[in-house]
């Protein structure tokens, strides 16, 4: 007779990801001639839940390295920006999620993909992509055999293959002539 029984474990309750695509500017005090370079730099995250999502709130600094003055000079802006986003979660099954746990990854870090020069403001764009798992207690249920006899005899495989040794017939290819 076969029975179920129920295992209470950590899994993934509810995922979900999101690309951010931010758009910034910053007015600097020289026109600048070119941007010589722009990295994203100082990446924190954390995240609260709410109802079927999570609002993830972080922070970045970004470095703005330009040339001015016809490109005799050069200087680097920097700035702090600050983001609150909300991720929905693809929820796995019906269950609790009040003492779930949340993880967050950065999937791909912040990147600074397009620049631009607008007389003394330069404008850029920052794209990141965030993941995020929902891990709590849940319930599996397996099917258990009641029939098994947890407590067989332990075959001794030396004496086992011995006995096979013993019932091989050598002069069995010889006999078959």
């Amino acid at each position: 007779m076969s029975s179920y029984r129920e295992i209470v474990t950590k899994a993934v309750l509810g995922k979900g990801k999101k690309v951010f695509t931010n758009k910034h500017f910053i007015e600097v005090s020289n026109t600048p001639n070119n941007v010589l370079g722009c990295w994203v730099i100082n990446h924190n995250f954390k995240g609260d839940k709410n109802e079927n999502s999570i609002t993830v709130m972080g922070s970045y600094d970004i470095n703005i390295w330009y040339s001015y003055d016809s490109d005799t000079k050069t200087d680097v802006v920097k700035e702090t920006f600050n983001y609150k986003e909300n991720v929905n979660i693809k929820e796995r099954d019906e269950v609790d999620y009040s003492d779930a746990s949340i993880i967050i990854r950065s999937l791909k870090d912040p990147s600074c993909s397009e620049v631009s020069i607008d007389g003394n403001k330069i404008n850029y764009t920052v794209k990141e992509e965030i993941g995020i798992e929902l891990v709590g207690d849940t319930k599996v249920k397996i099917l258990v055999d009641d029939n098994m006899d947890d407590w067989e005899e332990i075959v001794d495989e030396n004496e086992a293959l011995e006995k096979i040794d013993s019932e091989v017939d050598e002069n069995y290819l010889d006999n078959k002539k």
